[in-house]
């Protein structure tokens, strides 16, 4: 049964799977700034409905919802002859990231180890620093999305199915996911973070902001993935030497206005923007990389730590996040084991 056979106090129970959903994941005021589609609360009521029915019918035998403002969950499966084996997890709202930790909080509390993030970056960021020993698979819904993956929520459903019920082993199946250590010694206090795909050094740059990056404004890059057919911090390193999920290394990317490498990607969907390159190389797993300020670490988009001309941040690309599930290698695993057939 692998390392997550689901038990309390030595007893097997549920096959248990956990759908959180961010609903404000894939509305922010990017797509004013670039030209990204919008996801809407009716498509990911829809996308939580196949999810639910295709995890049901691959094994899975109580799911978590958690609920949230706008009653995406709660309506997804109000009409469902299943929705006896669905829980609407109940909390006080804040209409904050701190909502998503919550919903987290209270499905690993009822002994879910498997679940699906709706959600882009940021919002599967959140999860990974609250459970790095959980398994996931991450469902786009934002922006730039380069960590969650873009798949039909029937399939989707039904590959976290195959993990949850233990159908198929996670260690045979899944690899823990790369994150970069970040920490800071500040003048006022000592840092520490994650990032699940980018830490980016900005110049010129504000806390908090939303907007787009500006490539003027890119300084030094660290990426767990550097992906070519990506949008965002990703494909700057993917034009460069790619990178995937799978691949034990990640790149570092110093920027300047004055580089010798030009590479033009889009730094946002419909928005593209020619960086220039000064120098790159990979970074070994664990390996030290040390970032001088002054400007804005942003971590995977957020811009959330100010370093000032005398500060530093050290970072390592480690692999000791959770374990994601890749919906196209699990149904090809399981119908070589046979389990997606039966014989009359």
């Amino acid at each position: 049964m692998g390392v997550y056979a689901q038990s309390v106090n030595g007893a097997l129970q549920e096959n248990l799977l956990g759908i959180i959903v961010n609903p404000m994941s894939g509305r922010d005021v990017r797509r004013v700034a670039a030209r990204a589609s919008t996801s809407t609360h009716y498509e990911k009521q829809q996308q939580v409905t196949r999810l639910v029915l295709a995890a049901l019918h691959n094994g899975v035998t109580r799911i978590f919802l958690g609920d949230e403002p706008f009653r995406i969950s709660s309506r997804a499966v109000e009409h469902l002859p299943q929705r006896a084996s669905v829980d609407i997890l109940k909390y006080p709202l804040t209409h904050t990231a701190r909502d998503t930790e919550t919903m987290a909080d209270l499905m690993w509390a009822a002994g879910c180890r498997v679940f699906i993030v709706l959600g882009g970056d940021g919002t599967n960021r959140i999860i990974a620093r609250r459970y790095p020993n959980a398994c996931i698979l991450p469902l786009s819904t934002g922006t730039n999305n380069v960590f969650p993956v873009s798949v039909e929520a029937s399939i989707a459903g039904a590959a976290a199915g195959l993990i949850a019920s233990r159908q198929l082993a996670i260690e045979e199946t899944c690899a823990r996911c790369k994150q970069i250590h970040l920490h800071t010694d500040l003048s006022e206090v000592r840092q520490t973070d994650i990032a699940l795909i980018d830490a980016v050094l900005l110049k010129d740059d504000e806390l908090g902001s939303l907007l787009p990056y500006s490539a003027d404004k890119l300084s030094s890059l660290v990426l767990t993935r550097a992906e070519p057919a990506s949008v965002g911090l990703s494909p700057i390193g993917g034009y460069l030497d790619a990178c995937g999920h799978r691949d034990d290394f990640g790149l570092l990317v110093e920027c300047a206005n004055q580089g010798s490498t030009q590479v033009s990607v889009p730094i946002s969907p419909g928005l593209w923007q020619e960086v220039s390159i000064v120098d790159y190389q990979r970074i070994a797993l664990n390996e030290t990389i040390s970032i001088n300020g002054d400007g804005i670490l942003a971590l995977d988009g957020d811009r959330s730590i100010s370093l000032g001309k005398s500060e530093s941040a050290v970072l390592r690309v480690r692999r000791d996040g959770p374990w994601i599930i890749e919906p196209d290698l699990v149904m090809r695993m399981a119908s070589a084991k046979g389990l997606l057939s039966s014989n009359s």
